[in-house]
């Protein structure tokens, strides 16, 4: 119950962040549906088969910081093609940063201020969402809000999937969807050849790797430890890298280690024994499979929603990742001024040379840092 839980909370707190992102960089809704249903159907028994060789609650999530990065970013010049070559990319990084030591402690070695800076300034634009729809919108924008609040305080677990189901009624009452919305909403998967330039490369598939690496790979293996897991990360980058190429072309982003809803199942409240967690993360994944049988259902319902209630939900949900990067990037006093300019500069939509704000972020944040260390 514990995985199946996990599974529930996640699917339902992130699956519109997800959308966003594929619709942003030029996905139909097809491609959007054939790529959260990849995530779903790679993600649930990649989680079983590395929870059951290690035995060890290994839970695989798809990159929500990553699909926001992606809101961010916008369609790159040549479509969403362009974007899938990104997503094989960082695919392949990945799994580079899992095979080549050197290369992973060269990653580990950008300073988390900055990688933290820039992953708050890629998810500020979406988290103003929800205060801009209850100014557009009030009537309908406003219960989702509050029914994530009042959630928020007294089942802090359950707030997304909350605003989703009230968003889901209040959609339903005051914006019928057309009957041809649902015509057609059986999970298939699509192939999207995909195309590789430059301009992508830097400007999506480099922030996307340092955005799952820092914000879930490497959160997903404090939470493990925490609880008593060391797996090694190597083979589970390589895992999880390898997963991400395979689907790439079906229209998915990226698999990391889940962070958050890991928690539900290292944690005792899943087992008292620690050896027999792992149990629930097999579980887990079990659930995202049959979860993402209904990406057509999903797809269909946020294209025929309205668009900023749908940004909205996906505001709140990102609330939290919003909140513990602004605290990673600041904690460090000496580093908060080249924190500070990487956030504002990934924050304001910067577009140099088709390459995306997030990268001349970090750019023009550890060009600052590396000043301030010279001067000293």
């Amino acid at each position: 119950m514990a995985g199946v839980l996990a599974a529930v909370v996640g699917f339902a707190s992130s699956f519109a962040v997800v959308l966003q992102g594929f619709a942003a960089v030029g996905a139909t809704p097809a491609q959007a549906a054939s790529g959260l249903l990849a995530l779903c159907v790679m993600q649930g028994p990649l989680a079983a088969l590395l929870s059951w060789r290690w035995r060890m609650p290994i839970i695989t999530a798809w990159s929500t910081p990553g699909a926001a990065l992606l809101v961010a970013t916008g369609m790159p010049e040549g479509g969403f093609p362009v974007a899938v070559g990104a997503f094989l990319l960082a695919a392949l990084l990945i799994v580079l940063a899992g095979l080549w030591k050197p290369f992973g402690r060269a990653v580990a070695a950008i300073p988390p201020s900055l990688a933290n800076a820039m992953l708050a300034g890629v998810l500020l634009d979406i988290c103003l969402a929800p205060v801009r729809a209850v100014g557009a919108m009030p009537l309908l924008a406003l219960p989702v809000v509050l029914a994530w609040a009042l959630a928020w305080r007294f089942a802090r677990l359950y707030a997304v999937p909350v605003a989703v189901a009230v968003a889901a009624a209040v959609i339903l009452l005051a914006t019928p969807l057309p009957q041809e919305a649902l015509a057609d909403i059986l999970p298939r998967l699509e192939w999207v050849a995909p195309r590789f330039t430059a301009g992508a490369a830097i400007g999506i598939a480099l922030p996307l790797f340092l955005v799952t690496m820092a914000s879930q790979n490497v959160p997903g293996l404090a939470v493990l430890s925490a609880n008593g897991y060391r797996p090694a990360p190597g083979p589970i980058f390589t895992a999880t890298g390898l997963a991400s190429a395979l689907i790439a072309p079906l229209g998915a982003h990226s698999l990391n280690l889940a962070a958050i809803t890991a928690a539900l199942c290292a944690g005792r409240d899943a087992h008292p024994d620690p050896a027999r967690r792992w149990v629930a993360a097999v579980a887990g994944g079990a659930a995202y499979v049959v979860l993402g049988l209904g990406a057509g259902f999903a797809v269909a319902f946020i294209t025929a929603s309205p668009p900023l209630l749908i940004q909205a939900v996906a505001g709140l949900a990102l609330l939290g990742a919003l909140a513990g990067a602004l605290h990673s990037a600041l904690a460090k006093e000496a580093e908060r001024i080249p924190a500070i300019l990487t956030f504002v500069t990934a924050a304001s939509g910067l577009s140099l040379l088709g390459i995306g704000a997030a990268f001349w972020g970090l750019l023009a944040g550890g060009a600052l840092l590396l000043l301030e260390r010279s001067r000293r």
